[in-house]
């Protein structure tokens, strides 16, 4: 049963005030609970429990030693550090190792534990294109005319004024003379940093305590390469004939992103002069857990088309060059103070500048 207590008029005024600063008071409360700061935590309760170096793989960077898949305690020197690929003593040298070759092919390019070899694997090492007949893919693929007759393969062909290539492909015929022929380069991609670190763990059988810095020299493929095919590509132009570099496919990638030059997939046309054969790694069904390449794409262009798109790019606008030398007017001197530095920098010892 509940009972009612009958309060009187005055007594009810009394309780309404108090039960309002109740409320208000209360209200203040939560509102200085949610507006505050939240509380940080000492950095002691920030750091976690198990704060240490966590172990890295070397098998994360490591794709490949001797043309097979790099594995804990490999001991390449038990196989004379012999290429599979070239059948004799691996070419590759690290100032690391001054007695002994380097026989690092691939690398992840992550570095992170992603395991997809087609975008992740890259060739460190040209000598790993030797894997497959990419001769044969030449001639099946770019030849240009009629299909050779008599293919001879020349390699590292040099001259004055036009540097090198690898190979070169002639139909030569019974007197011993050049028709039409095709010029051959290969490239993998340089590594800035070192992954020298994971090597020597591999080849220890352990981790490492932190993952080592590491990179790919995109840039340097880029600048140097594409330049050289320009200016070679030009001599073939001239010759009737035409080059192609076979390279890794995420390095065309990287190329094509950068420059937007005319690309065709019939490169027979008599205007190409320069073809981009693109292969990548993949896993070999042949040999489970192991890699093979694998032929990507194969398109031309013509040498001015290349300069064209690497040397005029659109320019930048003016509005935001004249932003950054507003930055560097900052540091803005003087230039008759700089002359006259320059001028006592270069005066003969025991002269005094002119004044």
């Amino acid at each position: 049963m509940l009972f009612f207590r009958a309060v009187a008029p005055s007594n009810l005024s009394k309780s309404a005030t108090r039960c309002r600063r109740f409320w208000a008071v209360a209200s203040l409360n939560v509102c200085w609970r949610l507006t505050r700061a939240p509380e940080r935590p000492s950095p002691t309760q920030q750091r976690p429990a198990w704060n240490c170096c966590v172990p890295f793989e070397p098998e994360a960077i490591i794709g490949e030693v001797l043309g097979r898949r790099a594995q804990a305690g490999a001991d390449p020197a038990s196989q004379g550090f012999e290429c599979p690929f070239i059948a004799s003593r691996c070419p590759k040298r690290s100032t690391n190792l001054p007695d002994q070759p380097y026989p690092v092919c691939t690398v992840w390019r992550a570095g992170d534990g992603r395991r997809d070899p087609r975008d992740n694997l890259i060739f460190v090492c040209p000598k790993r294109f030797y894997a497959i007949d990419f001769l044969t893919d030449v001639i099946e693929h770019c030849w240009h005319g009629e299909k050779p007759r008599n293919p001879m393969v020349a390699p590292e062909v040099k001259m004055a004024g036009f540097g090198n290539v690898d190979f070169v492909i002639a139909d030569v015929d019974e007197s011993g003379n050049i028709g039409r022929f095709l010029s051959v380069e290969l490239q993998a991609i340089d590594i800035t940093g070192s992954v020298f670190p994971a090597y020597r763990a591999l080849l220890d059988g352990k981790s490492l305590e932190k993952k080592p810095t590491f990179g790919l020299n995109w840039d340097n493929v880029y600048k140097r390469y594409i330049t050289q095919l320009i200016r070679k590509g030009y001599f073939h132009h001239h010759w009737g004939s035409k080059i192609v570099a076979v390279i890794p496919d995420q390095v065309y990638r990287y190329i094509i992103n950068r420059a937007d030059f005319m690309r065709s997939e019939d490169v027979k046309n008599p205007n190409v002069n320069v073809i981009f054969m693109t292969y990548r790694l993949e896993d070999d069904p042949h040999r489970p857990g192991e890699f093979r390449p694998a032929l990507v794409t194969v398109e031309g262009t013509s040498h001015a088309s290349l300069q064209n798109a690497i040397l005029y790019k659109e320019p930048p606008p003016r509005a935001d060059f004249c932003s950054q030398i507003g930055r560097s007017l900052v540091r803005a001197v003087n230039l008759a103070d700089l002359i006259r530095a320059n001028a006592g920098r270069s005066a003969p010892d025991g002269g005094d500048p002119e004044p």
